[in-house]
């Protein structure tokens, strides 16, 4: 809890932020229907009332009229294919993407600041997440590029020439996640768009504010219907979206069982494109020849960032025997060390953002004490209205919900093991397989390992926590954890297919392709080199 008068300037709320526009058919439209408030983390203090989860602003709430309409805006702008957006040359595409960046680049201060409100995220790491989403769109920018000089050419083989490009999928729901509402949303939607897409784009549950300040550049740097941003609850705005039967493509990031229901509710579910980033339940495997230090802090930032608030935090921490006791405590003296503070404060740990966590971080501690787990530290599970202090438990056993379950928050699950084994049996078990990280500096030890985890996740990080970046790597996962894969690159793909002109080689076709190339009459059939 802050007092009002202590928050910098930069930083204040000076009054709600009312968000009354929507973007459909490419035009600003002014909503004053329903609304629902969203209220912060953050506990403020003005004079003597306690303001309990800070009012900072109404939204939208939408229902299916709305998610029809934009629906229908999506659906003409693709128009089966013959649409601008889908049909318009990679160049021009490229150009309107840049013009959104430029204007997306002077709303930083804004969107920071509606960051740390919204969902507590830290003053450093809001205005990281803002920057390499800027980097990211210039980078997909640059990757579109060179997979188009790629393309710039004919093939032949057994006496057919092709001219093979890739084309865009149809239209695409684009649903992002809370706790990166800004970086891991425009990883769906910004290669959705520039791969000729048409898109409609409903943002998280929380970190919905910040948003505003992109609308009219969406608005005015695609053609209309490109992309459509709506308001509201799943249920009543992405259901009847997907009942219509008319996307091509769900990007979702968030928890399998949403992704699921949504399948669930498409008639045509086998020509249902998937790209989904989902759970993960990631371990530490702590090796006896771990360097102590980096280990302790690189399984701090693993588990604690943004309150391990991220599918890619670590969520269960296996140590060897030999070296459970000297690591307990240097972790948890660590934990203890860590300081609860408000996001401009830069540290480690803030509000929590959903109002009940703190209450299911709590069942899960209750069910692992009443089980046979121990508080490894002092201050671990103690309680205010917006928080729990990370509680490290130990010893953890597979009958205990935290075992299991995806905690997304601060509730550290440890685990000692003698063979090697039983980490990789669990694992394989596991209904997770994003990444793993491993501690150790044994070669002999490490290598039969790694050999053995990359068949089991699709990232192991070697004496370092897990993590997303950079983003030109490939971000995926096995089994519950994710369908297809996203990086820079991978994205491109994700959201295209391979298409191409076939022709037999004779002079009716070469003069034919001859007089489209220079006449510059057909957008798919080009040889242009993008510079």
């Amino acid at each position: 809890m802050t007092h009002v008068n202590t928050i910098p300037e930069a930083y204040q709320i000076k009054s709600p932020l009312t968000l009354s526009q929507f973007v459909i058919e490419g035009q600003l439209k002014h909503w004053s229907g329903p609304t629902a408030e969203v209220r912060s983390p953050i506990q403020t203090v003005n004079g003597d009332c306690v303001m309990q989860e800070t009012l900072v602003g109404h939204v939208p709430q939408m229902g299916e009229k709305e998610a029809v309409q934009a629906l229908k805006s999506a659906c003409e702008a693709y128009d089966r294919g013959r649409g601008q957006w889908p049909t318009m040359k990679v160049g021009e595409r490229i150009k309107c993407m840049e013009q959104f960046v430029v204007q997306m680049a002077t709303k930083r201060d804004e969107i920071v600041k509606l960051l740390m409100w919204e969902i507590g995220k830290n003053l450093s790491d809001s205005e990281k997440e803002f920057d390499r989403t800027v980097e990211y769109i210039y980078d997909t920018i640059d990757a579109y590029k060179n997979l188009d000089r790629e393309s710039a050419k004919f093939d032949k083989v057994g006496g057919v020439r092709a001219h093979i490009r890739r084309g865009p999928l149809g239209v695409v729901l684009c649903l992002g996640p809370y706790n990166y509402p800004l970086n891991e949303t425009f990883s769906l939607l910004i290669p959705a768009i520039i791969m000729g897409n048409t898109t409609i784009f409903k943002p998280a549950k929380f970190g919905v504010l910040l948003i505003a300040p992109l609308l009219e550049a969406f608005a005015s740097c695609f053609p209309p219907g490109v992309v459509n941003v709506i308001f509201g609850r799943g249920r009543e705005v992405a259901s009847p979206i997907m009942k219509s039967g008319k996307i091509d493509v769900l990007a979702l990031i968030g928890h399998s069982s949403s992704a699921v229901a949504l399948q669930d509710l498409h008639p045509n579910k086998n020509r249902l494109r998937l790209v989904l980033g989902l759970e993960a339940k990631n371990p530490a495997i702590i090796l006896p020849s771990a360097d102590m230090t980096q280990t302790v802090s690189e399984c701090i930032s693993g588990t604690l960032s943004f309150n391990g608030q991220r599918c890619t935090a670590l969520k269960i921490l296996y140590v060897h025997e030999d070296i459970k006791e000297i690591f307990l405590k240097q972790f948890c003296n660590k934990v203890d060390e860590l300081k609860l503070g408000m996001p401009w404060e830069n540290t480690l740990l803030t509000p929590l953002p959903e109002p009940n966590k703190p209450d299911y971080i709590q069942s899960l501690i209750d069910d692992a004490l009443s089980k046979g787990a121990k508080i490894m530290n002092k201050k671990g599970g103690e309680r205010s209205s917006n928080y729990i202090f990370p509680a490290v438990l130990y010893p953890v056993t597979e009958d205990m919900k935290v075992y299991h379950e995806e905690q997304f928050g601060p509730v550290i699950p440890v685990k000692s093991f003698s063979d090697i084994n039983m980490p990789i049996n669990e694992m394989s078990e596991s209904n997770y397989g994003q990444q793993v990280s491993v501690f150790g500096t044994n070669t002999q030890e490490l290598a039969p390992l790694i050999d053995t985890l990359v068949n089991l996740v699709c990232r192991v990080n070697l004496n370092s926590a897990c993590q997303r970046g950079p983003d030109v790597y490939p971000f995926s996962g096995r089994k519950d954890s994710a369908v297809s894969t996203l990086s820079v690159n991978d994205a491109l793909r994700a959201f295209s297919i391979r298409t191409f002109l076939a022709c037999k080689d004779n002079e009716i076709n070469k003069s034919i392709l001859r007089t489209m190339l220079q006449e510059r009459q057909s957008n798919f059939v080009s040889t242009d080199y993008l510079l």
